[in-house]
């Protein structure tokens, strides 16, 4: 009997799914944790996929939302952080960039991070978007910010990290991201969305003189 109620359950949804396109198709049948740290968390599913056969998924939990931003000064220079990436065994060129855990504001959190990376301060932000960085195997979001206006104090990196920072006319930042030399997602999607945003005319610089 519980059998056939199940089938009734995942035929339904077939139905729905087929109706409508935004109801969600997968169906959990058993849910396990793998492996979790302070920073993400993995996760092993059995499901019920689109098509209605069984399967599994493996999702990677992000605990911290990623923020970043493209700090702008008054001669549209920007500044990029390069470290090396464990995960990818490179040397990557990124905006200013980190984590920003659920007690905390995303623009409180890329105001904090722009600090300790860059030792910047900013009195002009603007927000510029929002994505979901790897949506295939991850849940990981990120939001970014265009911050002008700028003021120079010291950083201070985690102990983690080993940067190097480097001021670039924004110009050169945007065929950084054309030619390949950077190659972070969300470094690409928020000075890709800047300079869409530039071309359109639907963004200008807001240049602050900061005295």
């Amino acid at each position: 009997m519980a059998f056939f109620l199940f089938n009734a359950v995942v035929l339904t949804k077939i139905i729905c799914m087929s109706a409508n396109r935004e109801v969600n198709p997968w169906i959990i049948l058993d849910e396990q944790e793998v492996y979790q740290n302070a920073w993400i968390q993995l996760n092993h599913y059995k499901v019920i996929n689109p098509s209605g056969k069984e399967g599994i998924y493996g999702k990677v939990h992000f605990k911290n939302k990623a923020v970043g931003v493209i700090p702008i000064d008054e001669t549209l220079h920007t500044y990029l952080v390069g470290q090396y990436r464990f995960t990818i065994q490179q040397y990557s060129w990124e905006i200013p960039e980190g984590g920003c855990p659920e007690n905390e504001t995303a623009l409180s959190a890329a105001k904090r991070e722009l600090m300790e990376e860059t030792g910047l301060q900013a009195e002009k932000w603007e927000y510029l978007g929002a994505a979901f960085l790897s949506n295939s195997v991850t849940d990981e979001a990120s939001e970014f910010f265009v911050a002008t206006g700028l003021s120079k104090y010291k950083s201070a990196p985690e102990e983690t990290e080993q940067l190097a920072v480097k001021k670039v006319a924004l110009q050169q930042a945007f065929e950084m991201v054309e030619n390949g030399t950077i190659t972070d997602a969300l470094s690409v999607l928020a000075l890709q969305k800047l300079q869409l945003l530039w071309m359109q005319g639907k963004w200008k610089p807001i240049i602050l003189q900061h005295g």
